[in-house]
């Protein structure tokens, strides 16, 4: 559970920029923005003004959130007239997330507390979130250990002749039996996922979600992920999977091949080791995101891999490495147009890889803790690809 003096740490965080930025309160709705400042993620609205004590707002279940949240002030959800009634008429500067607030759920603020003006605050917010405390990374090293222990298991059911599904069912079983929570939250509008990818031959196919491997999925209405089709001889195997302990999340990717290895697809592997070895060297405090994906991308080029860099060819995701933390896809980006500095303890999930048509996917992922020395890795599972005899 998360501690009463984390949770003041992170609201005094909050109060002093919503102060420079001249917002008078905060209000949020999203489930796991609350739980990173309430320590619950009940059914409830956080009210944090930008000077004096948060009140958690609760429609259900009030008595949990009372047990598991070090908020003083813990309330039932009230009716919309009594609303008004609950926040001083000087807090009339109201910021939200509005990346992740549904219109309708705006509309119902601006009727409720009329007068207010609500501005966004969503980088703040995620910026915020970006920089872990030791209690986060302490909870970010143990969801990655416990991740990559399922990883080790891979070799003792992986064979010929078994389905995608059947590997993703396998690994899926294993991380729930380890704790996994099941929900893998992201933020990003339109994306979704569970547990992680399992592919083969699949691999190779286009799809909707933002990352370079989708995955064939198992129909159109399920576009993403494992498939019907069959584990076969000397093809590679990519298991990209995000464990989720205590609400954070480490993300992994490993390469298994059964029998021996195109050596071409041998080639872009041994190229992804050198641009994640370069980006882990380069996550110290100050380094330029865009600069990293860009120095990222030059090294696939001069291997001649570019056009298949992270992704298929034409459709590439611009990243190689994402933050990571109670969501999937936060801050910060190594992105192309991410011209912001890191800074110290931010957490990032490193994923060159590779879609060479015709042959199969190919890559690594780590999960690592910028500080002055470089990325720290969160796990000590191996790198290097698992050959496995028919």
């Amino acid at each position: 559970m998360l501690k009463e003096t984390e949770s003041q740490q992170r609201v005094f965080r909050l109060q002093g920029m919503l102060r420079e930025k001249g917002v008078q309160a905060a209000l949020f709705i999203l489930p796991i923005d609350i739980y990173y400042f309430a320590g619950t993620r009940q059914n409830s609205v956080l009210w944090i003004p930008a000077d004096g004590q948060p009140m958690l707002l609760v429609r259900k279940s009030l008595s949990r959130a009372r047990e598991e949240s070090p908020i003083a002030d813990i309330r039932p959800f009230p009716s919309s007239k009594e609303l008004p009634s609950l926040f001083s008429e000087e807090q009339a500067c109201i910021g939200m997330t509005f990346d992740a607030v549904p219109v309708q759920q705006h509309f119902f603020y601006t009727r409720a507390l009329p007068g207010r003006s609500f501005v966004d605050i969503s980088m703040i917010v995620r910026e915020l979130r970006s920089v872990k405390s030791p209690f986060e990374l302490e909870q970010l090293r143990f969801s990655a250990s416990k991740l990559a222990s399922v990883f080790a298991d891979v070799p003792q059911f992986l064979n010929v002749g078994m389905r995608e599904l059947d590997v993703s069912a396998e690994m899926e079983y294993r991380l729930r039996k380890a704790g996994h929570e099941g929900y893998v939250r992201m933020r990003a509008f339109n994306q979704e996922l569970f547990f992680g990818l399992a592919v083969s031959s699949g691999g190779v196919n286009g799809g909707f979600f933002d990352g370079p491997v989708t995955g064939k999925g198992l129909s159109s209405a399920s576009p993403h992920g494992a498939s019907y089709d069959e584990i076969r001889m000397n093809k590679p195997i990519l298991l990209d999977y995000a464990g989720v302990f205590n609400g954070y999340i480490a993300d992994m990717t490993r390469m298994f091949v059964i029998g021996t290895l195109d050596p071409e697809l041998q080639r872009a592997f041994d190229v992804a080791l050198d641009i994640q070895e370069m980006v882990r060297q380069a996550m110290k405090p100050g380094t330029i995101c865009e600069e990293l994906f860009l120095a990222a991308l030059s090294m696939a080029e001069k291997a001649g891999l570019g056009s298949c860099f992270m992704g298929m060819p034409g459709e590439q995701a611009k990243f190689v490495g994402h933050g990571v933390g109670l969501e999937l896809d936060e801050l910060p980006v190594l992105a192309k147009g991410f011209t912001v500095p890191l800074q110290a303890s931010q957490v990032i999930a490193v994923e060159p890889k590779f879609v060479i048509p015709g042959k199969g996917v190919i890559g690594i992922e780590n999960t690592f803790v910028v500080s002055n020395d470089g990325g720290l890795r969160l796990s000590d599972l191996p790198d290097e690809i698992v050959f496995l005899e028919s």
